[in-house]
């Protein structure tokens, strides 16, 4: 597997947030989706353009705006004068990699155009569905809601999203070596995929088949429902979410060279797989508690399995 040669091809661009990076590999190997919610300027899209460059896919970016619209996205059909008839306009979304760039810029009505594409990997258009290019796989960036002209990703939106990253301000130390390693060139110039798509296909195919014990589904699901009882979340952890957060156990796993999963993956995958997927009360909003913190909170109260069988 050649995660780990695409981990390091990214930290030769990007400096620091490691466990971001890592985070967004095992995203990638285990084919859930990406949102990264930052302000501007701290390396969002340079995070996503090197990683686009390193895995080999075919790269597609859609810049949000408030006048893009549903067909800009899926496509559509388009009178032709000369053939007397509608031929299909592929849309921007049939790339194998898609960048959706300040996604909570656009309306949403267009956001809801890449709802179908990121869970069923096609698009339809006038009641004709297209398949998607297989592999298929969205990394977005969003700004904060509190900045000028954003709109509120919906909550099933969000959940959608089986990863979400925060990469955050630099420390000094790390800006003055992005200073040093951005002064005379863009090293994203240099770098080459390291990766291709049957490598990929692989690579996901190995964390499908990533064994769990029993007892590790039975903690994820327990932690689940008790997200949904807890006084201090308005809306727990989906279905969905449950199986992304198996999902990316089984890709720590994978990165740690290991075929089976143990409980230290699903609480090193809670950190980035959670936080994004529940709403707190306003009782715990008044208080200041953050959604990470409620959900690790939860899952340091459950008895941790051992003694599993691998």
């Amino acid at each position: 597997m050649n995660a780990a040669a695409l981990e390091k091809a990214i930290q030769t661009v990007i400096v620091g947030n490691a466990a971001e990076i890592r985070a967004l590999v095992v995203a990638f190997i285990g084919g859930l989706h990406v949102l990264v919610e930052d302000i501007p300027g701290v390396g969002k899209t340079t995070l996503a353009r090197a990683f686009a460059r390193a895995s080999g896919l075919d790269f597609g970016r859609i810049q949000f705006t408030p006048d893009l619209l549903p067909g800009d996205i899926t496509g559509m059909n388009i009178w032709s004068p000369d053939t007397r008839e509608f031929s299909f306009r592929a849309g921007s979304v049939m790339h194998q990699f898609i960048l959706a760039d300040e996604i909570n810029r656009a309306s949403a009505r267009t956001q809801s155009a890449l709802l179908e594409a990121m869970q069923e990997g096609s698009v339809t258009v006038d009641g004709v569905t297209r398949q998607l290019p297989d592999p298929f796989f969205v990394m977005a960036t969003q700004n904060p809601i509190q900045f000028t002209g954003t709109f509120l990703l919906p909550e099933g939106q969000l959940d959608r999203f089986g990863v979400g990253l925060h990469p955050g301000y630099p420390s000094v130390a790390d800006e003055a070596a992005i200073l040093s390693r951005f002064r005379h060139a863009d090293p994203l110039g240099s770098l080459k995929p390291v990766m291709n798509v049957d490598e990929l296909r692989d690579a996901r195919r190995a964390v499908h088949s990533t064994r769990m014990d029993r007892r590790v589904e039975e903690y994820i699901a327990r932690f689940a429902a008790l997200t949904r009882t807890n006084e201090s979340l308005r809306l727990g952890l989906s279905p969905r979410g449950s199986m992304h957060l198996m999902r990316a156990a089984q890709g720590y796993a994978r990165l740690d060279s290991r075929d089976y999963v143990v409980p230290e993956d699903v609480q090193e995958a809670l950190t980035f797989v959670v936080p994004h997927k529940i709403v707190l009360s306003e009782q715990a909003r008044l208080r200041g508690l953050t959604p990470h913190e409620a959900a690790r909170s939860i899952l340091d109260n459950l008895p941790v399995p051992s003694r599993l069988s691998d």
